[in-house]
């Protein structure tokens, strides 16, 4: 398997290569140069296995000849296998009916109780193996709006091989998300604080990976969903998902709430390998650049508002070039010049053939927090399940589309554990979500954070002089 960038000027890549580099060269994204097909026979055959044996028969074949099969297999097995302690329900991605049709895809059962440990605690096993073949380190720079944080600090702590700096906008993150990160004690862990918005810390981190010589001093690599490995993880327990639900005989409808595109990524990749997917349906709060796009056919940034779903709380979406590389026939000449054009302007438009394909790939509905309220409370209400407010925005998306065929399941995905958001699950519902057993100490421990200007020279200096002194 081959990677090559969006912005088409840069080398083709092996998996290996994807992996550590996250970001091409050329300040693309890696997309597989071919996808590989899951055929009716073989999601026939995965009906009723583990999600293991369904995470090595979705993903082995992206994987590039460099890389070890068999220690991929092993890497699994500790992952997702019965053995393994760090997810905290036996299928990783259980399905909870709330319905006579409908879904919750239970996604927040590993460590940090989001959805970004599925794939997060896979990335940091590969890390680990790859570097110490090789006998390198890495930094890792990412930046999170909530739970890919905490996420990826859980996957990467006390590796010996991996700095990982995470950047996180001041007061813009629920106080359980902040403390999942900062309160971790470990020498390759940082924390900073921004003071800014996520696509702030998002736009300076885009800075430092497109900045070639910076790149190649610090070495440095991505673990958020820009890294392809992370989209290719995710996709897995959309088969998964489909499959319980009778896949491949019938289609199915995600309802996935998103900021950065990521995850409903994962879902189209899933789809254009050949699971039968019905509709996927794009969930955004307020900042709903997202759901303008597909209603209008312009994507446009907006001021960052503080919304109910702080993880959402995005206007300019990474993993959205990815998409439009596929919409445009991977005409990479084009694709950039619209994102050129976006970095000039703020905004770029579509033709509306485009948008017509556009649309029958996607469809969007945008939530306010009256809205996610009222889901909240509807649920509880109906079924005796908390769900958290992200889970909320996806499930009103979900009821914002009619199914013209009721036969069809919408599968909504619960991406975070209720107790993530406290306050405003207890605000919809009247009841406070308690903690998990083994974070019932979050909020006695000590934190570590370092406040940072939102200074792109400061920041770099920052992670150069520390990467330094650790290194040696």
């Amino acid at each position: 398997m081959e990677y090559v960038s969006t912005r088409g000027k840069s080398d083709p890549a092996s998996f290996t290569e994807v992996l550590l580099n996250g970001m091409a060269p050329d300040g693309g994204l890696y997309v597989p140069g071919i996808f590989p097909v899951l055929d009716k026979n073989l999601l026939e055959r995965l009906s009723g296995v583990s999600y293991t044996t369904i995470a090595g028969e979705v993903t082995r074949a992206f994987l590039s000849n460099d890389f070890p099969e068999s220690a991929y297999k092993m890497i699994l097995e500790e992952v997702y296998g019965p053995d393994e302690t760090a997810f905290r329900h036996k299928t990783i991605a259980p399905l909870t009916q709330i319905g006579p049709n409908s879904w919750l895809l239970e996604l927040f059962h590993g460590p940090t109780l989001a959805f970004k440990d599925v794939a997060l605690q896979l990335l940091g096993r590969l890390f680990d193996l790859i570097l110490e073949l090789r006998g390198e380190k890495i930094t890792i720079v990412g930046a999170t709006s909530g739970d890919t944080g905490s996420a990826a600090i859980e996957a990467c702590k006390n590796c010996s091989n991996i700095n990982i700096f995470i950047l996180h906008p001041k007061g813009r993150v629920s106080e359980v998300q902040r403390r999942q990160m900062t309160t971790v004690q470990s020498e390759n862990v940082f924390n900073l604080s921004v003071e800014g918005t996520f696509d702030d810390c998002q736009n300076m981190v885009k800075a430092m990976f497109a900045d070639e010589a910076l790149r190649k001093e610090l070495n440095l690599s991505a673990i958020n969903s820009i890294n392809w490995a992370r989209i290719m993880a995710q996709s897995v327990y959309y088969v998964s998902a489909a499959i319980a639900l009778g896949s491949p005989a019938r289609p199915v409808t995600f309802a996935v709430p998103t900021g950065n595109f990521g995850n409903i990524y994962a879902a189209y990749v899933a789809r254009l390998m050949g699971l039968p997917i019905h509709n996927l349906v794009i969930g955004s709060n307020s900042n709903d650049s997202l759901t303008r796009f597909f209603k209008t056919g312009e994507m446009k940034a907006e001021g960052v508002v503080s919304t109910l779903s702080p993880s959402m709380d995005i206007q300019i979406s990474s993993n959205f070039e990815r998409y439009l590389f596929h919409l445009l026939g991977h005409d990479s000449k084009k694709l950039c010049g619209l994102m050129d054009e976006f970095k000039e302007k703020g905004s770029f438009k579509l033709d509306e053939d485009l948008m017509r394909k556009a649309r029958r790939d996607f469809k969007a509905q945008r939530c306010s927090d009256e809205q996610t309220k009222q889901i909240m409370t509807a649920c509880y209400k109906a079924t005796g399940q908390l769900i958290d407010p992200h889970t909320a925005v996806g499930l009103w998306a979900a009821g914002a589309v009619n199914e013209e065929d009721p036969s069809i399941p919408t599968i909504a995905l619960a991406c975070a554990h209720p107790a993530k958001f406290p306050d405003a699950v207890e605000d919809a519902t009247g009841i406070r979500p308690s903690l998990p057993p083994h974070m019932k100490r979050l909020f006695d421990r000590a934190e570590y954070v370092t406040p940072i200007a939102n200074d792109l020279k400061k920041l770099t200096n920052y992670i150069k002089g520390t990467v330094k002194e650790l290194n040696g």
